[in-house]
């Protein structure tokens, strides 16, 4: 079959507006905050074999692991029409537990007997059981983090099988609230699969597949040229984790950059064995990241999806803080870990090509849960957010302020949705002003949040950059590290207790925590 060039255009936004339309679908319908609010989930279309085809602009964290979600699914559980697969297993790759994923088959007609594509999408759930509410514990074992969920049909001919449903809400903290997220990650398949048998139906299969195809050999094509824009050579980076929450030592990641011609291999073999905390990454994760900065490179307006990665190779050792052996805890490194592999790529990156790439920015998610029992509305809650702060400067502008940048993409909570969701004032939010690095440009400054809680909770912070500021290039200086501290009252007076960059701690109604994010490396001499 001739390939039209019109219709290449055609079908690249067509795949993506059906990703897009399920994101819109998942927004709408979801019961939480961190869904309709933070948009922390992703959207993606696939082929027959699991290979992705197109996604929406969503997670990166979650968008370059799902492939291997939805190839585990389709290998463990035969999928007829109107069914669904879940999972959730970091090992079979997941992210980490709070991250589920639903797989759906999509058949071309009536008469088709095998799936032609799947959609899938994955959604950060508030809480997922574990050892501590909202499911990000300062852990040290995949069996403290949650449920673990294995590729299982969670939906049945067009029905959720209900004695599964009820045994994931028994095992949960705040079953209504999740009852409600689940459901609207179903309707955000059927949407896809709905939209995606339009598309089949209007041009015939063979040709949506054609160009299914065509789409991932012209990404291959241009991620090629794209690599071989970078000098031959090899370039080696290294920077650590602050700490993995249960002991105070530096966790090393290195990567060793190769590049020849149109090919570059990303090896991370030197990276530190994996440890007894949370910040483990399972290699789904190492994958995502260097997806990601690659896709950066590109300045095409490409479809990103499978073809992407075909001229990467990624190494990676086995039992290490970047290919995290079972049960690892690994709660932290989906969120944590993924920010400081990129910047380890984009700093190996900066020694090949110096003047193009930008400085560290924050470096962390810095993520906060809350969850307690909320006696104003007599109801249990789970709060999960993660917070923006400073992006690096790079040679042409300062950095953003206050900004989400690199492996998470999600909006914040809004403070009027919060405080109507949950037991809390929010007593500050805003810049927070001289935090980036200095430089010729400036990198971003960090935020500042301050949480009042209105009645008992227990707080879990996972958070990093707060020993080893964000990088500075080219004689720019490093930004500001970032801080955490919780306010209390005592014989009516403030009393500031400084605490880590990962800690859990027990708080009582007037109780305050303040975090002040990292600002963005500054990129060139002042």
């Amino acid at each position: 079959m001739d390939v039209n060039p019109i219709l290449i255009e055609v079908f690249k936004n067509r795949f993506a507006s059906i990703c897009e339309e399920m994101g819109m679908t998942l927004m709408r319908t979801g019961f939480s905050p961190n869904i309709k609010e933070r948009r922390d989930f992703s959207c993606a279309l696939f082929d027959a074999q699991g290979e992705m085809i197109a996604q929406a602009a969503h997670i990166p964290v979650h968008l370059g692991s799902m492939p291997l979600s939805v190839q585990a699914a389709i290998a463990a559980q035969p999928m007829e029409r109107g069914d669904m697969v879940i999972l959730n297993d970091p090992f079979k790759g997941g992210t980490h537990l709070p991250d589920i994923t639903l797989v759906a088959p999509v058949f071309a007609d009536d008469e088709a007997t095998e799936p032609s594509f799947y959609v899938a999408n994955r959604a950060h759930h508030a809480d997922v059981g574990g050892i501590s509410a909202g499911s990000m514990p300062l852990s040290t074992s995949i069996f403290q983090e949650g449920i673990i969920i294995p590729p299982l049909t969670f939906v049945k001919g067009g029905e959720i099988v209900q004695p599964l449903l009820i045994f994931f809400l028994n095992n949960l903290r705040t079953p209504q609230e999740r009852e409600g997220d689940f459901a609207a990650q179903v309707m955000a398949n059927v949407t896809g699969v709905k939209r995606a048998q339009e598309l089949i139906a209007k041009y015939g299969l063979d040709v949506v597949q054609q160009y299914a195809d065509v789409l991932l050999d012209y990404a291959e094509t241009v991620t090629r040229t794209a690599v071989s824009r970078i000098p031959d050579g090899e370039y080696e980076f290294e920077d650590f984790m602050d700490s993995d929450g249960i002991t105070d030592e530096l966790v090393p990641i290195r990567c060793l950059l190769s590049v020849q011609g149109d090919t570059a291999t990303l090896d991370f073999s030197a990276s530190g064995p994996q440890v007894q905390g949370s910040v483990n990454a399972v290699r789904a994760i190492t994958l995502s990241a260097v997806l990601y900065v690659f896709r950066a490179l590109i300045t095409e307006n490409i479809s990103t999806n499978a073809g992407c990665l075909r001229p990467l190779t990624v190494v990676t050792q086995p039992g290490t803080i970047v290919d995290a052996r079972f049960p690892a805890a690994v709660a932290g490194g989906n969120v944590e870990t993924s920010q400081r592999i990129v910047d380890v790529i984009l700093g190996a990156l900066a020694q090949a090509l110096p003047q193009a790439m930008p400085a560290a920015s924050q470096g962390t998610m810095n993520n906060i849960t809350i969850g307690g029992y909320d006696p104003h509305k007599d109801r249990p809650f789970a709060y999960y957010e993660t917070l923006g702060g400073g992006m690096g400067a790079t040679r042409h502008a300062d950095g953003e302020s206050a900004v989400h940048s690199h492996m998470t993409n999600t909006l914040n909570t809004p403070v009027e949705a919060m405080e109507y969701a949950y037991p809390f004032l929010v007593r500050e939010y805003g810049i927070r002003r001289g935090s980036g690095g200095a430089g010729a440009h400036t990198g971003g400054n960090g935020m500042v949040r301050e949480i009042e809680l209105t009645a008992d909770a227990e707080a879990t912070v996972l958070s990093e950059r707060r020993r080893i500021g964000p990088y500075g290039l080219q004689g720019g200086e490093a930004g500001g590290k970032g801080r955490n501290v919780i306010i209390r009252r005592q014989d009516g007076t403030e009393v500031l207790d400084e605490q880590p960059g990962k800690f859990n701690a027990c708080l009582h109604a007037g109780d305050r925590i303040r975090m002040e994010t990292p600002g963005g490396g500054g990129w060139g001499e002042k």
